[in-house]
């Protein structure tokens, strides 16, 4: 049997390990950096100031209607537009893009403000030649739409949102998604989460008792999306989308840029409230605003067709790309 004064001194021994490898863990984490590289058949790397970022266009770039491109939710990546893209990419030059420091665009130090990535945005879409595009916006996606229409209107006509609230006070994280940014236990959950886990974080991102794997040809792709990002940019674009959105709402920013506005929310969304959501939306002059039954926060996921129908015809009357 231990002597009682040895088993207290082995707890402490282990309980400063614990320590040690927490605070290793934390400095580990905290420093990497991953480069860009594709992720998708026909992805290419555009190298910007700014940082490299992944795009991948479908469609002709000669096609009658106007381009669309699709910008893609926190903690995601443009393999969310994987079953929508395809059906407007028959009518439409489509461009997805992946945000700096998700899916296979670079994940650097810094450089995650909305404004930023905006900026990157822009680059890539002025290297294609795109202008009076339709840009849809997904969760967060829709923070960088605005941020991108309000520097550069001549790269935008009109803008969707696909369930992105005006502020933080009409969406909330769950708790589990929220214990990731706590200093030091953060890293550690970050490094440890199992496959199943990271599929539970992701659930609230659609209505209750959808099959997650159903949405998307590669069944994992919630998990390989969670891996492909580094913990400084799961962090940093995090907090920078909230102050964004925190400094002035998105219903406000959009009454300074003359640009049509569709709003699309899933009416089972469990992160941003639909209703409060629409309301404030609803408010802004001429904007049109739609609600998918059924859906949760991703209706391009989980109802593709719906959703590309909704983009299709706010698409009609946009202006057709220059010959």
């Amino acid at each position: 049997m231990t002597p009682p004064k040895r088993r207290w001194k082995v707890l402490i021994a282990v309980g400063a390990g614990l320590v040690a490898l927490l605070i290793i863990n934390t400095v580990v984490v905290d420093g990497e950096t991953a480069d860009a590289g594709p992720t998708i058949e026909g992805g290419e790397i555009l190298s910007l100031p700014g940082g490299d970022v992944q795009v991948l266009e479908q469609g002709s770039p000669t096609a009658r209607g106007a381009p669309i491109v699709l910008l893609h939710c926190y903690s995601c990546s443009l393999h969310w537009w994987d079953e929508l893209a395809p059906i407007l990419a028959s009518d439409h030059r489509v461009i997805r893009i992946d945000l700096l420091g998700f899916g296979g665009s670079q994940k650097p130090s810094s450089g995650y403000a909305i404004t930023d990535q905006a900026g990157l945005v822009a680059g890539a879409l002025d290297r294609l030649g795109v202008q009076g595009a339709v840009v849809v916006g997904h969760s967060m996606g829709f923070s960088v739409a605005v941020a991108l229409a309000g520097r550069a209107t001549q790269l935008v006509d009109r803008l969707v949102n696909i369930d992105e609230g005006p502020s933080d006070d009409s969406c909330s994280l769950p708790l589990i998604a929220k214990l990731g940014y706590v200093p030091v236990l953060g890293q550690a959950i970050w490094r440890l989460s199992p496959s199943f886990a990271i599929e539970d974080a992701y659930a609230d991102a659609f209505a209750p008792g959808f099959e997650i794997a159903d949405g998307f040809p590669n069944p994992d792709q919630v998990v390989d999306d969670y891996r492909a990002m580094t913990y400084t940019s799961y962090v940093d674009a995090y907090h920078e989308a909230s102050d964004y959105g925190g400094a002035i709402p998105l219903d406000q920013r959009l009454r300074q840029i003359p640009v049509p506005l569709l709003s699309i929310f899933g009416s089972e969304d469990r992160i941003c409230d639909p209703q409060e959501s629409q309301d404030a939306y609803a408010a802004l002059p001429g904007v049109r605003v739609e609600t998918i039954e059924g859906a949760g926060h991703s209706p391009n996921v989980e109802k593709p067709r719906e959703t590309a129908e909704l983009i299709e015809a706010f698409a009609a009357n946009a202006a057709p790309p220059a010959p």
